[in-house]
């Protein structure tokens, strides 16, 4: 078991979300309950999934939740680049939101190969 609040993926994970609900807070009504609602959940389902996977007996099972958490970033990245072309977002906003999922992405892989060399 890992203690996730230790963990840099986490941590830097739980940092997108509060990125990320200060976008999703300036979008307009119209979005609130469309793509607004979905970035806030895959950004959420990010740390969520570390945390969860972490509590499990085996890296194998954390292997598991990694790997949905890399599916929501990856889902996160495109629902950013839904908000930019919808021109909801500006592109500094976009560019660096961007920069920071794909470390996010990159750590996570990344982590995922430390746990099957272990």
């Amino acid at each position: 078991m890992h203690n996730f609040k230790n963990l840099n993926i986490w941590i830097k994970s739980m940092e997108l979300v509060s990125e990320n609900y200060n976008i999703t807070n300036s979008f307009s009504e119209m979005e609130r309950y469309g793509l607004a609602n979905q970035m806030n959940r895959s950004a959420v389902s990010i740390p969520s999934n570390i945390a969860e996977g972490s509590s499990k007996g085996s890296d194998k099972h954390f292997n598991q939740y990694l790997e949905t958490s890399l599916g929501s970033a990856f889902e996160w990245e495109t629902q950013l680049t839904i908000a930019y072309k919808q021109n909801y977002i500006e592109e500094d906003v976009f560019k660096t939101s961007e920069e920071k999922i794909i470390q996010i992405q990159r750590m996570i892989s990344g982590f995922q190969k430390g746990l099957k060399k272990d």
